[in-house]
């Protein structure tokens, strides 16, 4: 199965249709993001292989400023607190790293949500990293650009050396989504185990060798064909397919 990818200029259109003609909202959007993400972690880390999840989200957009911009590709960070949330209901005992946490009323409400669960929220990623089974890449998206600030040139640099597995949401933290890893720097070294790309396949997975789910199960088949793209063959309930990194289409 090859899936044609989606370029940065037609994510952004593609989000912005999804929001008007799509009759989507942003909550809607980022629930079932935030779903993929949290089954993709179950496909990749059944309970019996341990129940410790370390989830680390970036300011909960991708970007620096803490503004909510739309689509599914655009909020990691918020995708990482939604699918904390859903890993806690199957059994999971997740821990958040969210150093700077935004602002905007939407991802207050979801940390309530956590709180409400006692999921706790770590100051320490390395400690946290030593204590978990499995770690959720939603520091940075697709999105992301320009200098990683701090305090995520250490997180970026734990993740690459990590001892345990990492899946990372839509991008590997730092990788641009055209070019893919940066050629200095943290993200150089950074090969995660695991990415699943929300919406469809970004240009970056050229440069990807590990396990590669496509996820967002919300595409309608018009809007599909004007954007080139392929509908994966979801399964049953499945909001997630594994697809081969070499099956992509440039």
């Amino acid at each position: 199965m090859a899936l044609r990818v989606l370029s940065a200029k037609s994510s952004a259109a593609l989000d912005q249709e999804l929001m008007s003609a799509g009759a989507f909202s942003i909550d809607q959007l980022m629930e079932l993001a935030g779903l993929s993400v949290s089954q993709a972690v179950h496909k990749l880390q059944p309970l019996n292989k341990g129940r410790r999840i370390l989830v680390a989200c970036g300011p909960g957009n991708n970007d620096a400023d803490g503004n909510c911009p739309a689509g599914p590709d655009a909020q990691t960070g918020g995708d990482g607190l939604v699918a904390a949330r859903h890993l806690w209901h199957y059994g999971y005992q997740p821990t958040m790293y969210y150093p700077k946490q935004s602002k905007n009323e939407l991802y207050q409400r979801l940390t309530t949500q956590l709180h409400a669960l006692d999921i706790p929220f770590a100051q320490d990623f390395g400690a946290a990293l030593a204590q978990t089974d499995h770690v959720v890449d939603a520091v940075f998206g697709f999105s992301f650009a320009g200098e990683v600030r701090e305090p995520f040139p250490a997180v970026i640099a734990a993740l690459a050396a990590a001892p345990v597995p990492v899946l990372s949401v839509d991008a590997p933290s730092s990788w641009d989504i055209e070019r893919g890893p940066p050629p200095d720097g943290p993200g150089k070294a950074f090969h995660p185990q695991a990415l699943v790309s929300l919406t469809a396949p970004k240009p970056l997975v050229k440069w990807f060798g590990g396990r590669h789910f496509v996820g967002g199960r919300f595409l309608s088949p018009a809007m599909a064909e004007k954007y080139g793209l392929d509908l994966p063959p979801y399964e049953g309930i499945d909001q997630i397919v594994e697809v081969p990194v070499e099956g992509q289409k440039l």
